[in-house]
């Protein structure tokens, strides 16, 4: 047999960072926290796409006419308000519900967001997290600039409140031991590293010879998407009996599947490992791609 090729493993992070994460298919995962300057950067990344689309909506605005003349300069900034507004609290809460569960800074980081308890992030725990967003920095910043534009106005006192509540927040990550915002904390999430997965073809290979004994519908071989196929993958190459038969129970009553005589659970899982691959290597040759087993694609 050739031998098998593995890719280069990333360079493995401190044992603080790592936590475990078991899924409703019944994985123990390892994973790793991003670091507060890997978040940090994702953020001031997000913040520079943020205000370049702010700046896109301004000369918009300008160039339909609406920035001449003293009445227009209101509209122009109320619109730059409004766009602002709408556009930071919009932005997280659209891509980090993807798919991919992450932000543009966060994929140039290699990180996405996950539920803490191991299952599907759901809509309420993105909407709160990034909710929180609003009391944890815009709102202190908000109050601060206004302070400082004061001047003479507004008190001493003040401007210093403004900044030690910014800072708690902004320190809040360094003081525990997840890297979690307020937000996360409120919200039930972490944020992870989310290294690239490329699905190794011995495995597939390998999975092809018990294939023939088994017969998959197209509902049942379409039942899971990408992220339960590299899940299978981590379990069939782990070979544990245990989790090799809770994975097996889980999907044989999702697709309704009965078991034949004589199969063990490594073979049925194999075989099923080859027909979900070759169904969304099918699907996405037509431009259809199906992230998770929620995804309806």
């Amino acid at each position: 047999m050739a031998a098998r090729t593995r890719l280069a493993s990333p360079v493995a992070a401190p044992a603080r960072f790592q936590r475990r994460l078991v899924t409703p298919e019944g994985l123990d995962l390892r994973l790793t926290l991003a670091s507060a300057g890997e978040r940090a950067t994702a953020y001031l990344l997000d913040l520079l796409i943020m205000l370049g689309a702010l700046v896109i909506l301004g000369l918009l605005v300008l160039a339909a006419g609406l920035g001449s003349g003293e009445g227009n300069r209101d509209v122009v900034l109320i619109i730059g308000l409004l766009g602002w507004f709408f556009l930071r609290n919009g932005y997280f809460v659209l891509f980090e519900l993807s798919s991919r569960a992450a932000t543009p800074g966060k994929r140039a980081l290699g990180l996405r967001v996950v539920a803490r308890d191991g299952g599907r992030l759901t809509t309420e725990a993105v909407f709160v997290r990034n909710a929180m967003r609003e009391i944890e920095v815009f709102l202190p910043l908000g109050v601060l600039g206004m302070s400082l534009a004061a001047g003479d106005a507004v008190d001493g006192v003040m401007v210093i409140l403004g900044l030690l509540w910014s800072g708690a927040f902004l320190l809040f990550p360094l003081f525990n031991r997840d890297r979690l915002r307020v937000g996360d904390l409120v919200a039930g999430t972490w944020v992870v590293r989310s290294p690239r997965v490329a699905l190794l073809p011995d495995l597939a290979q390998d999975a092809s010879r018990v294939l023939p004994r088994f017969a998959f519908t197209a509902e049942q071989s379409g039942a899971y998407g990408v992220k339960e196929l590299s899940i299978l993958e981590e379990v069939l190459r782990r070979r544990d009996p245990r989790a090799m038969a809770a994975v097996a129970g889980r999907i044989r009553a999702r697709i309704a599947f009965s078991q034949p005589s004589g199969e063990t659970d490594q073979a049925f899982l194999e075989a099923f490992y080859a027909a979900l691959r070759a169904r969304l290597e099918h699907r996405l040759l037509f431009g259809h791609r199906r992230a998770d087993k929620f995804d309806k694609a």
